[in-house]
């Protein structure tokens, strides 16, 4: 049985979209208006500003889920129900989600340098292009979890992208901290066969319209990468979530929340991120973890493994990866001296 079945909760999706499509609305409106350079400082800011904000909510949600337990007949009807444990369980998976997503979402963060990179766009634009690219892969989320909520029901389905994730997390990990490139990308190449493509960047836009012809802009290029890339790296980090809980709505709100935050995060670790050379194995360890949870861990205790316990390891595994780089980096450093 659902907790929050989408017959019942739809307003509560509606209302959530509205708010985020409202933030979005003044992010980029308000206070991203004119187009500029995202410094360490700013984007610091931001990350905070969006954590605290999915913290709020989850307290806010947790209070929410306490009344709604207590008064819903589904629940009050069921000898032994504590209202207040389920509640603080599903605030617990709401964290948990929300801290593999944006641990996950690391490794977004080092394929949004490389493309940028690639096709040279400037600081100042960045931010505008990770703007669209943030708000596609929000509406491919909700794709992904829609037809994540139906399919996970089935045993053989969980077995499947539990595979997937321990063969994905297997492959992370002895890829080590090799450097990525775009050079010979099969995307790439079929992007710049598909589009007419102008090679320069002439301001903020997307399309050009010269000698009566439409051309895209390399800023145009990096969004599609951009879109095309989020989708892959879904594939592994929805099941990874739905192996923490199997409430959609928990697992839409979590996502969104840390997909939001994605673009003050890039800019915030894009002048430090060859000091976390150990974050791959660390991330590569929490998918292992996950896929073995839906494979093996799950059935072994009863059916769930213990949502504090997930959250621990989890947390250890992202902390010690970069304790270990912090670490390693300075012995190199001072070895160098």
């Amino acid at each position: 049985m659902l907790l929050f079945p989408l017959a019942e909760y739809w307003w509560f999706y509606a209302a959530f979209t509205g708010f985020v499509l409202l933030i979005l609305a003044l992010d980029l409106g308000v206070f991203h208006k004119e187009a500029h350079e995202v410094g360490f400082k700013e984007a610091s800011i931001w990350t905070a500003a969006w954590i605290s904000l999915a913290l709020i909510f989850n307290v806010l949600f947790y209070f929410y889920m306490r009344h709604s337990f207590a008064t819903d007949e589904r629940f009050t009807s069921i000898p032994g129900f504590d209202p207040i444990l389920q509640a603080k369980t599903s605030a617990l998976e709401f964290t948990t989600g929300f801290v593999i997503e944006k641990s996950l979402a690391i490794d977004n963060v080092f394929v949004f340098a490389v493309v940028f990179a690639y096709f040279g766009i400037p600081k100042i634009y960045q931010h505008r292009v990770l703007f669209w690219g943030i708000l596609g892969a929000l509406v491919f989320r909700a794709i992904f979890i829609a037809m994540g909520s139906v399919l996970m029901q089935y045993h053989a389905v969980i077995i499947f992208f539990g595979a997937l994730l321990i063969l994905t997390g297997v492959k992370m990990f002895f890829a080590g901290t090799k450097p990525q490139t775009l050079e010979n990308n099969f995307l790439v190449r079929q992007l710049e066969k598909v589009f007419r493509v102008h090679p320069k960047i002439e301001g903020p836009a997307f399309f050009l319209k010269k000698d009566g012809l439409v051309y895209v802009t390399p800023l145009f290029l990096a969004l599609v990468f951009l879109e095309l890339s989020d989708i892959i790296f879904a594939i592994d980090s929805v099941p990874a979530i739905f192996a923490l809980t199997k409430e959609p709505l928990i697992v839409f709100t979590s996502n969104i929340f840390a997909i939001m935050g994605l673009r003050s995060m890039y800019f915030m670790l894009a002048g430090v991120m060859d000091e976390f050379g150990f974050i791959k194995y660390g991330l590569a360890s929490v998918l292992i973890f996950v896929g073995l949870k839906m494979v093996w861990l799950n059935n072994l205790f009863g059916g769930k493994f213990p949502i504090g316990w997930s959250l621990a390891i989890i947390a250890t595994l992202i902390g010690s990866s970069i304790l270990a780089s912090i670490v390693i980096d300075r012995r190199k450093t001072k070895s160098a001296d």
